[in-house]
C-alpha cells in the first residue's frame, strides 16, 4: 500500500468521524481457547494467532508469548502510526524499525516474593530507528504526533478499567478480588 493510499484511507476515516462522533467508537473482540499444556489459539477479528510459551516454561516455542505479544503490539502499533500520520503530514518515510525490550522477573509470576514483586513487566522500553528526507524539525512533530496517538503506547501508560469475571462449571460466577 503506497503512502498515498494510507493518506486516503485515513482521511476518509477522519472526515466519517468529524462528520459523525459517534464513527469513531470501535469495539475490538477476541476469543482464546486453550489447548493444552500452554498452548492457546486465539481468534481476534478475523484471524487466527496461536501463543505458546519457551520450553522453560512448559511450552513448545511453537508461537509467540504472551509477553512477546505486548512487545509485538507496542512495537507495530507505532510502526503503523509512523506510516500513517507520515502519510497524512506529506512526511516522505523511507524506513522504521524499532527495538523493544521488557523486563520481566520471573518470581512475581511464580508467586514468589511475598507479593512484593509483580507478576508483569516491570518495565518496558524501545529505540525506534527511523529513516526519512524530511528535516530534524519535521521528524520531531511526527515522533511527537505518534507518541501522542499511538493507541497501545496510551494504553500500556495509562491506568484503564479491566474487568473480569469467571463463570465456573457452566453456572455461578466469580470475580476475582485483583479483578474487582
Amino acid at each position: 500500500m503506497s503512502q498515498a493510499t494510507i493518506k486516503e484511507a485515513v482521511g476518509k476515516l477522519a472526515e466519517a468521524v468529524q462528520q459523525t462522533p459517534a464513527n469513531a467508537m470501535a469495539v475490538y473482540r477476541g476469543t482464546t481457547v486453550w489447548k493444552g499444556d500452554v498452548l492457546c489459539s486465539n481468534q481476534i477479528g478475523k484471524h487466527n494467532v496461536m501463543v505458546d510459551e519457551p520450553a522453560a516454561f512448559g511450552g513448545g516455542d511453537t508461537a509467540p508469548s504472551p509477553a512477546d505479544l505486548i512487545l509485538a503490539a507496542l512495537g507495530s502499533c507505532q510502526e503503523i502510526m509512523y506510516s500513517a500520520l507520515a502519510s497524512s503530514m506529506d512526511i516522505p518515510l523511507e524506513s522504521v524499525r524499532i527495538e523493544l525490550k521488557g523486563n520481566l522477573d520471573l518470581r512475581g509470576l511464580m508467586g514468589m516474593g511475598d507479593g512484593k514483586i509483580p507478576p508483569g513487566f516491570m518495565g518496558l522500553s524501545f529505540v525506534t530507528h527511523l529513516s526519512s528526507s524530511a528535516d530534524e524539525a519535521t521528524l520531531k512533530k511526527l515522533i511527537d504526533a505518534v507518541e501522542a496517538q499511538c493507541p497501545i503506547l496510551d494504553t500500556l501508560v495509562r491506568p484503564i478499567q479491566v474487568a473480569g469475571k469467571v463463570i465456573m462449571n457452566g453456572g455461578s460466577e466469580y470475580v476475582a478480588q485483583k479483578a474487582a
